[in-house]
C-alpha cells in the first residue's frame, strides 16, 4: 500500500501563552498544500526502514514514521511486521511539517492495512502522541488550530484560485530554539476573523511571531520576503518556525526569479 503524505503551510501563527507542561498555546491556521513525500508499506518477515530522497540528519531510529510504527504497535501488539519505504521529497526543518506528515499517514496506513477499525478519536489521540501538528494531517482539510496545535476547527477556506510559491532556503530552524526567542502575547488581530478577510488584506492583519527571532538570526530570509513582495505577491509569510517562505501570487502569475541558496516549489 502507498501513500503520499502532504505538506502544510501556516497562514499566522501567533504563540499565546506558556503552559505549565512546558509547551506553549498557540493559534494558527494549518493549510494543506500539494507538496508531498511518499510512504509504502509491504509484508515481511521482519520489521525494516527503508528511507531514500532527501537526506535525513540524525539516528534513524528517531523518524518519525518508526515513532508512528512503534506507538501503534504498543496498542496493538498483535500486528504484523512490515518494511516501510520513505522516499522523502517534503524539504526538512522548514516549517512545512512533513515529518508530521509521515507519521500520521503511517498510523492511518497501518489502521487501513490490518484492518485495525480505530476510531478517528483514537488516531488522533495516538498522532498526539508523536507531535502536536500530527492531528492535522489524519484529514487535508483547512483549520483554525489552538492549544499545541492539537484543537482543530474545520474552516471554509479556499486559495486555490491563486498560485503559490514556496522558497526553501538552505537554512534549518531549530524549533526548540525558536520558541526560546518568543515572548507569549495575545495577537493584535483576531486570526480567526482575519483569515476570513480577502488575501489582499492579509498582509496588515496576518503575521507569524516566529518571523522577527528567525530573521533577526538569518537575514537572508527577511531578503526572500521582501523580494516576493517586490516580485508582485499579494501576501507573504514564513511557515511555522521556519525557514520556508511563501508567497501567495494571482493565478499563474508566479515570476520567474531565483534565489539565492534556496530551492522553490511552484503550485499554479
Amino acid at each position: 500500500m502507498i501513500v503520499f503524505p502532504h505538506a502544510k503551510i501556516n497562514l499566522g501563527l501567533h504563540v499565546v501563552s506558556k503552559r505549565p507542561d512546558g509547551f506553549h498555546n498557540l493559534e494558527t491556521v494549518f493549510y494543506p498544500v500539494p507538496l508531498r513525500d511518499v510512504l509504502e508499506i509491504v509484508p515481511s518477515g521482519e520489521n525494516l526502514f527503508i528511507q531514500t530522497g532527501l537526506t535525513i540528519p540524525g539516528k534513524q531510529d528517531d523518524n518519525l514514521v518508526l515513532k508512528a510504527f512503534r506507538v501503534l504497535e504498543k496498542h496493538h501488539p498483535h500486528i504484523k511486521p512490515l518494511e516501510i519505504h520513505l522516499h522523502k521529497i517534503i524539504p526538512l526543518g522548514s516549517g512545512l511539517g512533513g515529518g508530521s506528515s509521515d507519521a500520521a499517514e503511517t498510523i492511518q496506513l497501518m489502521n487501513r492495512y490490518f484492518n485495525l477499525k480505530i476510531s478517528q478519536g483514537a488516531l488522533a489521540m495516538y498522532a498526539s502522541e508523536i507531535g502536536s501538528d500530527c492531528p492535522f494531517f489524519l484529514q487535508s482539510a483547512p483549520c483554525f488550530a489552538l492549544g499545541r496545535g492539537e484543537i482543530l476547527e474545520p474552516l471554509t477556506l479556499d486559495i486555490s484560485n491563486y498560485s503559490l510559491l514556496m522558497v526553501h532556503p538552505e537554512v534549518r530552524i531549530n524549533t526548540a530554539w525558536a520558541f526560546s526567542k518568543i515572548r507569549p502575547s495575545m495577537p493584535k488581530y483576531n486570526l480567526k476573523q482575519s483569515i476570513s478577510r480577502p488575501v489582499q488584506d492579509w498582509v496588515d492583519c496576518i503575521a507569524n511571531d516566529f518571523e522577527i527571532p528567525v530573521f533577526n538570526a538569518h537575514p537572508q530570509l527577511q531578503i526572500i520576503k521582501n523580494q516576493l513582495y517586490a516580485e508582485g505577491a499579494i501576501y507573504a509569510s514564513m511557515t511555522g518556525s521556519g525557514s520556508t517562505i511563501y508567497g501567495i501570487f494571482e493565478k499563474s502569475a508566479v515570476p520567474e526569479v531565483v534565489f539565492e541558496n534556496a530551492s522553490q516549489t511552484i503550485i499554479q
